[in-house]
């Protein structure tokens, strides 16, 4: 996908200025989120995804650093999740005060999650497979949407496993399933409809882009019968 950013300058990271504010932001938002979550032990299991994906990300920062882009766009959807964990997803004031508001029938939270999920992981996600497989075409944008989608259900099956292998009594909580028998699928549904999102987003603008670049390359081209000029332009100061 041509819109996929390009490899970054490799660096330590005390000289990415970016990602020292973004790893600072999570670091304290992180912190006060742990001070008396509302459950404890449905806090811990939820971090294990963050750990998990900071452990990866940090792991891989030296030989393989990724856009500045793509790393605000996960600290969000970490900031989104830490907050999730920090009350549980089916008790955070945002989800309560929206089910109010609209007359919904459960604290939606947890779908917002799952939405941002598909919506902030498909540029990272297409930047990855950009850069190791230079996908081009429609496959640069399937390649991603088929990856979140993987991961999406790949997450809602370990988070099953989880919550019955570690903590039981701690499932309702921990699933946040409020009572629906299609939890699972209707999260599933809710990446998907982020992940359709940000690879239309992402079309267009490279479309816009494209048809840029298209204009400023006929502007340079000299007129039907001229030949192109031989010196260059010399610009009055």
């Amino acid at each position: 996908m041509s819109s996929w950013a390009s490899a970054p300058t490799r660096g330590y990271l005390r000289r990415h200025h970016v990602l020292q504010g973004l790893l600072a932001w999570y670091v304290v938002l992180w912190v006060l989120l742990a001070i008396a979550p509302v459950d404890r032990r449905d806090w811990f299991l939820e971090n294990l995804l963050a750990v998990s994906l900071l452990a990866i990300l940090a792991a891989t920062y030296r030989w393989f650093p990724l856009s500045d882009l793509s790393y605000l766009l996960i600290t969000v959807f970490l900031t989104l999740h830490a907050i999730g964990a920090h009350y549980t997803y089916a008790q955070v004031p945002l989800g309560f005060w929206m089910k109010d508001a609209l007359g919904l029938l459960r604290n939606h939270f947890d779908r917002i999650a799952h939405f941002a999920f598909g919506l902030l992981l498909t540029y990272p996600v297409g930047e990855v497979f950009r850069r190791i497989t230079h996908l081009r075409g429609g496959w640069s944008y399937l390649v991603p949407i088929t990856t979140v989608m993987a991961m999406s259900g790949l997450f809602e099956i370990v988070e099953t496993w989880i919550a019955q292998l570690v903590s039981p009594e701690l499932g309702d909580a921990y699933l946040g399933a409020q009572g629906d028998i299609w939890d699972a699928q209707n999260d599933m549904t809710c990446a998907l409809a982020g992940t359709l999102l940000a690879a239309v987003t992402i079309a267009l603008i490279t479309r816009g882009r494209s048809a840029e670049r298209w204009d400023e390359g006929r502007a340079r081209r000299p007129a039907a019968g001229q030949p192109p000029s031989r010196h260059p332009r010399v610009q009055a100061t």
